[in-house]
């Protein structure tokens, strides 16, 4: 099956954007000296987990079989997850779906909404006079 050229729409720019990160990502914590590891936090290598996760999950929609050709990738990761310590994936279903719903939604969406929202300025005590 050949893909065609041009992409639905929001697909290439989010696929080019995700693609950028990635190298970004790279270039900030690929050991420049003695093979050196490190700079992690737990919640960054759990965020990257799931960004492979979720884009391995957007990879199967393109192909018929593509999720069988990607499995080892989820096999890979969950087993990264269980060496780094970090929570496993969320079960999936035979549809493709997590097996526990989400009570809020789209988990990436609202962290990253809560992160950029800039907290309410704080108020110098009122001072009343009498």
């Amino acid at each position: 099956m050949e893909l065609p050229t041009i992409a639905a729409p929001g697909v290439g720019e989010r696929a080019d954007a995700a693609a950028d990160a990635a190298c970004h990502l790279y270039d900030t914590v690929a050991p420049r000296s003695g093979g050196a590891f490190g700079g992690w936090s737990r919640t960054a290598a759990e965020d990257a987990a799931e960004t492979i996760e979720t884009t391995a999950h957007a990879l199967a929609h393109t192909v018929p079989d593509a999720e069988v050709i990607l499995a080892p990738v989820h096999a890979a990761v969950a087993e990264l997850r269980r060496r780094l310590g970090l929570a496993p994936a969320d079960p999936l279903t035979a549809a493709g779906l997590p097996a526990t719903p989400r009570a809020v939604g789209n988990p990436r969406r609202t962290r990253w909404i809560r992160a950029l929202t800039p907290p309410s300025p704080r108020q110098p005590p009122s001072r009343t006079t009498s």
